[in-house]
């Protein structure tokens, strides 16, 4: 990973991702678009770039061009970034993990403790709902 030169305008970039999301192609654009961004240093914010990303993933550039211009996705875009702000996110990438919500690029111990936390209170919870049954039965 290298940082970019600049900071992207992404509003392209999230309307294409929702594109391929809804070809089923989200995994295959965003590993595509991630690198372009991160390895290659590319310009997210530049039509070409997200052609040629397109192109890669075997979506149909002039559909995607024309939904990506007249601002087809563009609603839906800012009801998820509205959405993000009033769950208290505030910084890419951030994490929702069970009611853990936390930001930053994280080691992967933090992440196998969250899960951790978060499967031990679920067991503790399923134990509470099944001690409880067993005592409504009895």
């Amino acid at each position: 990973m290298r940082r970019p030169s600049l900071t992207p305008y992404t509003m392209y970039a999230l309307e294409a991702t929702e594109h391929a999301q809804r070809q089923g192609k989200f995994d295959t654009f965003h590993h595509e678009a991630y690198k372009s961004l991160w390895e290659d240093g590319k310009d997210l914010g530049d039509l070409s770039v997200i052609q040629e990303i397109a192109e890669k993933c075997d979506i149909d550039w002039p559909d995607l061009s024309q939904r990506l211009e007249s601002g087809y996705y563009r609603a839906a875009i800012q009801q998820d970034h509205k959405h993000a702000v009033e769950m208290g996110i505030q910084a890419i990438p951030s994490f929702l993990i069970g009611n853990v919500l936390f930001s930053g690029a994280q080691p992967d111990e933090v992440f196998k403790t969250i899960m951790k936390r978060l499967l031990d209170s679920d067991d503790e919870e399923i134990n509470q709902q099944h001690q409880r049954q067993n005592q409504n039965n009895c």
